[in-house]
């Protein structure tokens, strides 16, 4: 009987865990939207550098594409729960589409993968190199921000 018990009150903690994993999806959200801050604070030190506001560096430059291309190497799935739109929860502006057109999600995401690659390439070949692949990028950014992002408010 004492097994018994012991088997009940687990069972109970394990489905306890996995009902609170269900909602609350705050872990997934801070991760998705940390991905995204280090995508901005690189993107900006590149669009910087091509806008001649900041003193083109090819080490930096490289470094900020490299962590670009780490970032889009990131497997997306888990940081997208099902139930984490902005509709759904607060703090986020995910429309449900990601999850209506996940394929088409995922492209972009690996658009975004492909643009990343050729910053990557060429990003320590100089200051002129930077404002056409600035495009490539914030084009793959746009296209799923159209799509899958709501507006702010």
């Amino acid at each position: 009987m004492k097994h018994v018990k012991t088997m009940v009150a687990l069972a109970a903690m394990v489905s306890g865990t996995a009902v609170y994993a269900q909602d609350d999806f705050s872990g997934q959200l801070k991760a998705r939207q940390g991905q995204f801050r280090i995508m901005a604070i690189n993107l900006g030190i590149l669009g910087s550098m091509a806008k001649g506001e900041m003193e083109y560096s090819a080490k930096a430059a490289q470094n900020a594409a490299d962590s670009l291309v780490a970032v889009s190497m990131v497997h997306q799935p888990p940081l997208w729960p099902e139930g984490s739109d902005g509709m759904a929860i607060d703090g986020t502006r995910a429309e449900a589409s990601i999850w209506d057109e996940n394929e088409d999600f995922l492209s972009k995401w690996a658009d975004f993968g492909t643009a990343a690659q050729a910053m990557q390439a060429s990003a320590g070949d100089g200051q002129d190199a930077l404002g056409p692949l600035m495009g490539q990028v914030g084009g793959t950014c746009k296209a799923c921000h159209d799509n899958h992002r709501a507006p702010a408010n």
